[in-house]
């Protein structure tokens, strides 16, 4: 961890001295890198990280991945890499197409039609590779 005075330099030094201990040839962490290095996690993993290891009766996996999304989406167009994560995420942990799809449907309301239009962009990046994957298995 470095001196700084600002919480946020110090987190993201630590950050990438992870993503280096992780993978000593990233020279520093960046959300494009991460999603190649780690494109998605075994639903098991996410169940035991993000669902029901947090409350054995709370949300499942799918379900905490789909509202992620939807926050996401409300966030807007600077979101593409967390976006297509989190897809990737969901399709593991059960989703299907038209639960994605829906979700981030909804947030057209709350978000606006342009930030709806660009995750389901991203959404569809991510949609298209998994009928590619699934068409060459």
């Amino acid at each position: 961890m470095t001196d700084s005075k600002n919480p946020f330099e110090a987190i993201m030094a630590q950050a990438q001295e992870m993503a280096k201990a992780m993978n000593p040839a990233l020279e520093s962490f960046s959300p494009k890198g991460m999603e190649k290095l780690w494109p998605t996690m075994p639903k098991e993993l996410m169940e035991m990280t993000f669902g029901k290891g947090v409350s054995s009766k709370g949300l499942d996996a799918k379900t905490r991945l789909l509202l992620t999304l939807a926050g996401l989406t409300m966030l807007g167009a600077q979101n593409d890499t967390q976006i297509r994560m989190t897809v990737r995420h969901a399709l593991e942990a059960g989703a299907t197409k038209d639960e994605i799809a829906e979700t981030i449907a909804q947030m057209a309301v709350f978000a606006g039609i342009p930030s709806m239009n660009r995750a389901m962009d991203f959404a569809r990046e991510v949609l298209d590779e998994s009928e590619e994957k699934d068409t060459d298995s």
